[in-house]
């Protein structure tokens, strides 16, 4: 398999990012392209104004316990609304959310502020996912498809922390073209038994991969474009679907 990752200038709202990625590489059939959430929220113009949010008390407590200003606190406190979320919780340095946003049919997805950080945005704003990431992947696939001529799969990435283990890897929050689960269950192991439960979570892996190149500083690599995967593109279109509370191996002990 190989990753190659896409650099580019610095992007601002209203840029194309589609035709901005066509002009710094060569896509090739059955490729799968990787993007950072950040820049196609960056390009959208879904960027938030610090200076426009009224802080709430339960904000300057999240700023007293968890550090960073209790205007980003609060600007979390407000996008977890939005996604349909709630704060399920906090250390020293960061909030836990658990975010259901519309469209996504099962499950959740934990994330460290609802997604938000201000890393790689000007002074005075936050960033975080598009605000409608379903919506950008069909219209981003569907310009870099019909632009090239090709058919690319695409998925929308983010950094994410995991239980227990320090540092980021990352996870898939929508995916374009193919399957982001590959069922193992039933497969035979080295020795004829038969797995019982695993899922492969193909989308997360491409993703973390991705993230390895993109980086979280000052890299300017917003996407990564993933060949010779030997993964089969699909019609599939949506959410990588995620799992209930009470069906996850962590629920009660985070």
């Amino acid at each position: 398999m190989h990753l190659i990752p896409i650099t580019t200038p610095l992007l601002k709202e209203g840029d194309d990012l589609i035709s901005i990625l066509i002009s710094n590489t060569e896509f090739k059939e059955g490729d799968i392209l990787a993007i950072s959430s950040k820049a196609i929220a960056t390009v959208e113009g879904a960027a938030i104004k610090l200076g426009n949010i009224k802080v709430t008390k339960e904000a300057e407590e999240l700023s007293e316990h968890c550090g960073k200003t209790p205007v980003l606190r609060q600007a979390m406190l407000d996008e977890t609304a939005r996604l349909n979320g709630k704060v399920v919780g906090k250390c020293e340095h960061a909030v836990l959310t658990e975010v259901k946003p519309y469209g996504l049919e099962e499950g959740t997805i934990m994330a460290a502020s609802a997604g938000l950080d201000q890393s790689n945005i000007p002074e005075g704003y936050t960033i975080g996912w598009p605000l409608d990431p379903l919506k950008s992947i069909k219209k981003l696939r569907k310009d870099l498809n019909e632009k090239t001529g090709t058919n690319v799969a695409l998925l929308i990435t983010d950094s994410c922390c995991r239980p227990r283990r320090i540092g980021v890897t990352a996870i898939a929050l929508v995916v374009s073209g193919f399957d982001p689960l590959e069922d193992q269950r039933g497969k035979k192991d080295l020795f004829g038994r038969s797995m019982t439960m695993t899922q492969e979570a193909r989308a997360d892996q491409l993703a973390t991969a991705a993230n390895i190149l993109m980086g979280n500083t000052d890299a300017s690599v917003p996407a990564v474009i993933i060949r010779d995967h030997n993964i089969p593109l699909s019609d599939f279109e949506g959410w990588v679907p995620g799992l209930d509370p009470e069906d996850d191996l962590f629920h009660g002990i985070i």
